[in-house]
């Protein structure tokens, strides 16, 4: 079975991004952290790594394009996930019986609306990992706690929800890239993502761009990362989609004339998110 290396513990978001993108038959090897994750799949320790990379309401996960180019890691996937929230406890216990609910802080923040409803004597404590929230109260036996999660923690821990679908926005997704050490281009590849830098100067970023305009090459989404050692200059991480991809390749040739440096990420084949 393939090792995927995920940021969080078991029944994580993460470890639902990997299985819909590699399949359950998989081992999901926990990663306290993204670093972590990315320094376990760059020494060969597991065979690819699921990592967030951004969110519809808490944004770009910046740190982690540094970390993909730091660790030298390519991208071979991408996956769409809908993040519903569920307020899960022990067996037997229901809601009046809650006096602490514990989940990850960007978790409580998609749930604000549904928590404020509840009576002030129950507290909020914000924890490293939503999942993880899951795991201590079977681990510690807290019958006056209940979790913030996914269900596939309720379902890994046999814990049982108490309310579904507390999320404040219901159009929440997160988008997971796959990695891997090496390339893995195919011929159903119609999606790149690219690290670009220009000179610091009027007009080079846009003199760029119009290079894709012109080939009819779909910019998904442009992301400015600051340049440690630059002063208020920037890295581009740029999302390509095509139709064609001689043409695709004919404007990344012309790019790189428009650029100091041009990084190839990955080229994979796209994803699409469904509407709730």
């Amino acid at each position: 079975m393939k090792k995927i290396a995920i940021q969080g513990v078991a029944g994580a978001f993460h470890e639902v991004a990997a299985q819909k993108y590699f399949g359950k038959n998989i081992v999901a090897v926990e990663c306290d952290t993204f670093r972590e994750l990315a320094r376990k799949l760059a020494a060969g320790e597991v065979d690819f790594a699921v990592m967030a990379i951004e969110n519809t309401i808490a944004g770009t996960l910046l740190p982690n394009y540094s970390l993909i180019h730091e660790f030298n890691l390519r991208v071979v996937g991408e996956v769409y996930l809908h993040i519903e929230m569920q307020l899960m406890a022990l067996p037997d216990v229901q809601l009046p019986q809650v006096a602490y609910i514990h989940s990850h802080p960007i978790a409580i923040a998609q749930c604000r609306e549904f928590l404020d409803t509840l009576p002030p004597t129950v507290t909020v404590i914000e924890k490293n990992d939503t999942a993880e929230s899951a795991q201590l109260i079977v681990k510690n036996r807290l019958a006056n706690t209940a979790a913030i999660a996914g269900r596939l923690a309720a379902e890994m821990y046999g814990l049982h929800i108490i309310a579904e679908d507390i999320h404040t926005c219901k159009q929440n997704y997160t988008r997971f890239l796959a990695l891997s050490r090496t390339p893995c281009s195919s011929e159903q590849s119609n999606k790149a993502s690219i690290c670009l830098e220009v000179a610091h100067r009027s007009g080079s970023l846009a003199a760029a761009l119009g290079v894709w305009a012109k080939h009819s090459i779909n910019l998904t989404k442009i992301q400015s990362v600051p340049i440690i050692g630059k002063p208020y200059q920037y890295s581009f991480y740029i999302d390509l989609e095509w139709d064609d991809k001689a043409a695709y390749r004919r404007a990344m040739d012309e790019v790189a004339s428009c650029a100091t440096s041009q990084y190839l990420l990955g080229e994979y084949k796209r994803d699409r998110w469904e509407e709730v």
